[in-house]
């Protein structure tokens, strides 16, 4: 049930219970007990809403920055990503496989925000050999959902 309840919740986590219970073919009430316990176990982290900011008409600049780093003796690459993500502005930071070691994400009001963080923080971290930084130009899907408008078919029809 728990896979279940998670695939759901992943998708549509404001999914009414009585409508999950529905369709798990279970009791309402061991929905929401499955629910806290996954809560209180740490699989579940977080509800988080996706936000459109273009059609909001907020500017916000998102940059994915490769990180390459010495990881410290005896912790690997855990410490230097714990002084990474402290920072209020980043939004996650993942250890990958590749030419760099680490992804850090975050959003910033203009280029020069996103360049002053990464000069003025990531680069003095002493773990830090060097970064590369990519900015996210248009979203055309984002955690499994459509975000560019649909183009219409500007053909036209022949008879």
């Amino acid at each position: 049930m728990r896979e279940k309840i998670l695939t759901f919740i992943e998708k549509n986590s404001r999914i009414d219970l009585k409508e999950l219970a529905v369709i798990l073919g279970v009791d309402e009430t061991a929905v929401m007990n499955e629910l806290e316990s996954m809560e209180r176990e740490g699989i579940i982290c977080g509800y988080h809403t996706l936000i459109n900011w273009d059609k909001a008409g907020v500017e916000k600049v998102t940059a994915l920055i490769e990180v390459r780093v010495t990881p410290q003796r005896g912790m690997g690459f855990d410490k230097v990503a714990e002084r990474i993500y402290n920072y209020p502005e980043v939004n996650s930071v993942y250890l990958i496989s590749g030419g760099f070691d680490l992804m850090v994400t975050l959003e910033g009001k203009t280029l020069r925000e996103i360049s002053q963080f990464v000069t003025d923080k990531l680069s003095t971290l002493d773990q830090v050999l060097s970064t590369k930084t990519n900015f996210i130009l248009k979203k055309y899907k984002d955690h499994g959902t459509i975000m560019a408008a649909k183009s219409k078919d500007e053909r036209i029809m022949m008879a």
